[in-house]
């Protein structure tokens, strides 16, 4: 129980950001091509209560921590209400909408990491916020390389429905009703993560690095 509750303590404003901002994110570009669906229902919000799921936010990830004694996490927010039909161009800009996601967690990754050069150039003794900071790193890059991973009804399959010719990406999108069946069952056989999540993780991690690279000039 007391490794739950330092958990939590770490992670519960990471993943109340990521979350938030990566459905706003949503909202936002939705806006800006033309769908004012999210902006009409408050979802264009950095509320977190505008995003959190119960279910799948809350009871889900804590009944799997303690099937799987945290070997195995997963949760999701409430999915912004979008119309792609209102989109100026919907099939193209169908593809920056769903990228908006995963961009602001690699934005917030970014800003996490900065967190953590700070933190060791400014001498904070206190193990918290390193922690925290570095699950704030982890959680986002989590989120960028599984919400990615090109099958609908995740942000990568919207992307990819999206780049494929007209007449393939009608077809493609027929799967959506059965997609989350899908991820899950990838998920459970750790395809996702051994194949998909680890590479990307890996590159996004790599790419973060680079741009701090400056920096370490301060160590």
């Amino acid at each position: 129980m007391n490794d739950l509750i330092q958990t939590v303590a770490v992670y519960a404003l990471p993943v109340l950001f990521a979350i938030t901002l990566h459905e706003a994110a949503h909202a936002f570009a939705a806006k800006y091509f033309g769908d004012n669906t999210a902006y009409m229902m408050g979802r264009m919000s950095l509320n977190p209560l505008k995003h959190i799921d119960p279910f799948g936010t809350i009871v889900i990830p804590v009944l799997l921590y303690f099937a799987t004694s945290g070997a195995f996490l997963f949760g999701y927010a409430k999915p912004v209400p979008l119309d792609f039909g209102k989109l100026r161009k919907p099939k193209r800009d169908m593809a920056w909408v769903a990228l908006a996601g995963p961009a602001a967690n690699f934005l917030m990754a970014l800003i996490w990491t900065l967190m953590i050069y700070a933190l060791a150039i400014g001498g904070v003794q206190e193990e918290f916020f390193m922690l925290m900071a570095k699950a704030g790193v982890l959680t986002n890059l989590v989120m960028f390389a599984f919400n990615l991973f090109p099958i609908p009804p995740l942000d990568g399959g919207r992307i990819l429905t999206s780049l494929l010719p007209n007449r393939y990406a009608y077809k493609f999108a027929q799967i959506e009703p059965y997609g989350f069946f899908i991820v899950m069952a990838l998920v459970l056989l750790k395809v996702i993560y051994t194949w998909w999540m680890a590479p990307v993780m890996y590159l996004a991690g790599s790419l973060l690095q680079l741009i701090v690279s400056p920096l370490s000039f301060f160590f």
